[in-house]
């Protein structure tokens, strides 16, 4: 197959992996022939250049800044991508010809493009919708329902789902909420496509490296949270449990990552004085899983306002790394299921804090974090393979 992915996110090599970049590695290393071409942050690169990456053709679009930024830069830059995207394609890959085109949402704007390099290369679209928008938006107060902004993106919400010929939806509750919401689209074409990753070979026995930089008690049961620390991961709840934590001396939690809501932790740990909590940037990929190893809980969190089914894919690495699970999130989302099924950890209503901390403190004391762990690692194993993904779209698309 020859493909053109059209990438929000494309991290280089050097910086790291994402679901996105191991699915294009895949499907380079099944033989199929991909080219990325994604929307590259002005904070990054001064202007547009392709390149090999992973073994293949990457062209980086210069669009103006899109994460950790505040909601008006964002919404200039998400609006003026399909603009830059088409001008940059034009330039470097007018050329060339695909078979279908693979793209992801957020963000919805990109209709508009997809549409015309539909056109432009005369082959169908695959969307991997990864975010429910502005629905989710609207869930936790980002914007009004029903206002004119929210009128104008469910305009292009639409526009987006009319420009894929098929829809891959990350969940089954992903699947039954936008056949449930959109009514007018044909079902034929909405079917399951779950978050994969590649999984390593092997776990390394674990060092406590980390654990010594940042003086963590070697004894802790170490809590990680790692991530976009914005709106919807609910930082309310974890600023609660660090508060209510902070005397316990099995307990310690880990926050690694950006996002909008970052500085409520920083505050309330500097603040409250706490000593077993530290907040760390944005790691380089291979110190971000030697932090994995060495933790010993991971932690996701969501509003619990959400009515719109959300699907972590974060989940993926604390499965890949054994390690056991708390998820709190909204009642609305499936993911509840898939620690049930994969009996890798323990669910609890975000909106009930109380229990939630309640949850933490018995993990801290528990002796069976391990097999709880490795049942998380095998459930992977059997469920989120990135073959499962290359099937998927070859079963489309191969000739």
């Amino acid at each position: 197959m020859r493909v053109l992915y059209i990438a929000t996110s494309f991290p280089e090599p050097n910086k790291g992996a994402t679901i996105y970049t191991d699915l294009a590695e895949a499907l380079h290393e099944a033989g199929h022939e991909i080219t990325v071409a994604v929307s590259e942050q002005a904070r990054h690169m001064s202007q547009t250049q392709m390149k090999e990456e992973r073994g293949f053709d990457v062209l980086r679009v210069v669009t103006g800044n899109y994460y950790d930024v505040g909601l008006i830069e964002k919404g200039i830059t998400t609006l003026r991508i399909p603009t830059l995207m088409k001008k940059g394609i034009s330039q470097y890959l007018s050329d060339r010809k695909f078979d279908f085109i693979l793209y992801e949402a957020p963000p919805v704007t990109n209709a508009s493009l997809v549409s015309w390099a539909k056109i432009k290369f005369q082959c169908p679209s695959y969307l991997m919708l990864k975010d429910i928008f502005p629905q989710n938006a609207a869930d936790i107060g980002i914007m009004k329902k029903n206002s004119p902004i929210f009128k104008f993106f469910k305009y292009k919400e639409k526009k987006l789902y009319e420009s894929a010929d098929i829809i891959g939806c990350m969940s089954k509750a992903n699947k039954q909420y936008i056949i449930n919401h959109n009514p007018w689209l044909n079902e034929n074409k909405i079917e399951l496509f779950p978050n994969t990753k590649r999984i390593v070979d092997s776990i390394d026995p674990v060092q406590q490296e980390m654990r010594h930089k940042y003086s963590i008690p070697e004894d802790a049961c170490v809590f990680l949270f790692g991530g976009n620390m914005g709106k919807p991961q609910y930082v309310d709840l974890l600023c609660k449990a660090v508060i209510d934590c902070k005397d316990d001396n099995n307990v310690f939690f880990l926050f690694v990552g950006r996002g909008t809501e970052r500085y409520k932790l920083e505050e309330t740990i500097k603040n409250e004085e706490i000593k077993n909590a530290i907040v760390i940037e944005n790691l380089p990929r291979d110190q971000y899983e030697q932090i994995t190893k060495e933790s010993d809980v991971g932690l996701i969190i969501l509003d619990p306002r959400f009515t719109i089914p959300n699907y972590p894919s974060r989940i993926l690495s604390y499965m890949e790394y054994s390690k056991p699970v708390i998820a709190a999130t909204d009642r609305t989302t499936d993911l509840k299921e898939l620690v049930e099924s994969a009996k890798c950890g323990e669910w609890v209503w975000s909106g009930d804090k109380d229990g939630f901390v309640e949850v933490i403190q018995r993990f801290s004391k528990s002796l069976l974090l391990k097999d709880v762990g490795s049942n998380g690692r095998k459930y992977l194993e059997n469920n989120f393979t990135l073959k499962s993904s290359v099937d998927i779209l070859e079963k489309h698309f191969k000739k």
